[in-house]
């Protein structure tokens, strides 16, 4: 049987007028719900609801709600100055300290104030919702509602259950979200849910890049950015988020695993913290803030003469993409059915390959191929205006400046990476889809779900799932294989639900 959302007629409390708080009684009021505010700060709830009610008058300003309809909603926002004037609520949803023990204190007041029909969410991102519930007579009225900053803008919603949530009680809260317009996905309470557990893949595999000294910062983010076509690289999104916030995420997801070595925080990162350079808000990170500060540019190849014999193989991705942007530039070239070997291009004396996971000089050793050029991945290589590649230890300077000579040739700038395997975007999205395809193998959640959370809560251009099916499923495999035997590292062991996928010869949106 379907289940409703709550009725319009319901109160909607909420506690914590902070930014989160006030932006989810703005959605709520909004949605049409009386909503009643309440802080433990004298006047910050009043002070939440004229921000609010001024926020609202800039939209209908600006043509994205009518006056009345903003009207109405202002006047659904009251102030509340103690839990006692709660009692009727239908909804009571908190965003206070990240701290278990206060939000335990908080529900368990509540439950002596507010009906049994009544049901309680927590907007936290990081603590266990079964721990928050575990003081509750009835647990199973608890379940995570967890909004993303700015909640009024952004779509989704991870609804969170705990160990005793009841079923009934997420549908509930999973209908209402939608209902003011939303986009909710469920998700068992494990450490970092699906956006927090499956980012951090992101930020990591950028600061093992930097450790390895495979680029700078303002590379990494420029490939990232320009053939990932992430809206951010890890090093300025982390100095956005702050250093202290990110690597306190990192770290309590990492405890919380009982130190998985795939969320090993990061001793860069963790200097950084150490020194107060917090990204932003301290004026510095990984880049300068300070006034007049000029953001550092990303390493460019210098312009290589195009190459006079150049030949494109099969019908790959990559290939495809040369042979049409070759063509628009009128550049000479011949084409020719697929190599056994993956050959992407010859140019010159320079054999390029898209990277699988192995080193450029590892992968010329294991196939006697010394003039090895490695070329990374790109979400649309038609439309990316950037490439990391890496060329092998072992190719010559005249192969590496003709594999260069031939990507610029087709239009992209080329940033040339030492020599790590798996380059940028493709170790990124391998290690992305490998993250998701666990949450969803452990029950976190489904796969459509893991894709809608990292698109919609972290803006990712594509779901990590729909990433690896579209690269290939069996690539990603042999990609995670590939990192793993190089590093010796538990971090790349590969997800059951990937092996599974190969061995079945299907996607992971099955």
């Amino acid at each position: 049987m379907a289940v409703n959302a709550l009725p319009l007629s319901a109160v909607v409390a909420v506690i914590g007028a902070g930014a989160m708080g006030a932006g989810i009684a703005q959605v709520a009021a909004v949605a049409g719900h009386p909503v009643r505010l309440l802080d433990n700060r004298p006047g910050a709830a009043q002070q939440a609801i004229e921000g609010i009610r001024a926020q609202l008058g800039k939209l209908a300003d600006k043509g994205k709600m009518t006056a009345e309809a903003a009207r109405a909603a202002g006047e659904r926002l009251q102030a509340a100055e103690n839990l006692a004037q709660l009692a009727d609520a239908g909804l009571v949803v908190e965003a206070i300290v990240e701290n278990l023990e206060v939000k335990r204190a908080l529900f368990r007041d509540l439950e002596a104030v507010v009906g049994g029909h009544c049901i309680f969410g927590t907007n936290t991102s990081s603590i266990s919702v079964t721990a928050i519930g575990a003081g509750l007579q009835n647990a199973g009225r608890l379940a995570g509602l967890h909004f993303f900053n700015p909640a009024p803008l952004m779509a989704l919603v991870e609804v969170v259950s705990g160990l005793a949530t009841d079923a009934a009680v997420a549908e509930t809260l999973f209908a209402t979200a939608a209902a003011w317009g939303k986009t909710p996905v469920h998700a068992k309470s494990t450490p970092g849910f699906i956006v927090n557990r499956v980012a951090r893949p992101f930020y990591a595999e950028g600061l093992r890049l930097l450790h390895e000294g495979a680029a700078d910062c303002a590379t990494i983010d420029a490939v990232v950015r320009e053939a990932g076509g992430f809206r951010m690289g890890p090093f300025e999104l982390m100095d956005m988020i702050g250093h202290d916030v990110n690597f306190a995420v990192t770290r309590s997801v990492w405890n919380a695993f009982f130190n998985d070595q795939r969320f090993l925080p990061s001793l860069i990162q963790q200097e950084l913290v150490d020194a107060g350079f917090l990204g932003r808000k301290t004026g510095r990170g990984f880049y300068s803030y300070a006034a007049g500060a000029e953001r550092p540019a990303p390493s460019t190849a210098a312009a290589a003469a195009v190459p006079a014999q150049i030949t494109v193989y099969g019908t790959t991705a990559l290939a495809q993409a040369l042979v049409s942007r070759l063509q628009a530039a009128s550049v000479t070239f011949t084409q020719a059915e697929a190599t056994a070997d993956g050959c992407v291009a010859q140019a010159g004396d320079a054999a390029l390959y898209q990277t699988d996971g192995r080193s450029a000089t590892q992968r010329a050793q294991a196939t006697d191929v010394a003039n090895t050029v490695l070329v990374d991945l790109a979400l649309d290589y038609g439309r990316a205006t950037r490439l990391a590649v890496a060329a092998a230890r072992q190719a010559s300077a005249s192969a590496r400046d003709a594999a260069i000579g031939l990507l610029q040739a087709a239009g992209w700038a080329v940033s040339e990476f030492n020599d790590v395997p798996g380059l940028a975007v493709m170790r990124t999205v391998a290690m992305l889809a490998n993250e998701a395809a666990d949450a969803v193998n452990q029950g976190v959640c489904d796969a459509r779900g893991a894709d809608a959370a990292m698109r919609l809560g972290v803006n990712y251009p594509c779901g990590p799932l729909a990433w690896a099916d579209a690269v290939g499923v069996e690539q990603i495999d042999t990609v995670l294989r590939h990192l793993g035997r190089f590093y010796g590292e538990d971090r790349y062991r590969i997800s059951p639900l990937i092996q599974q996928a190969v061995y079945a010869e299907s996607t992971l949106h099955v």
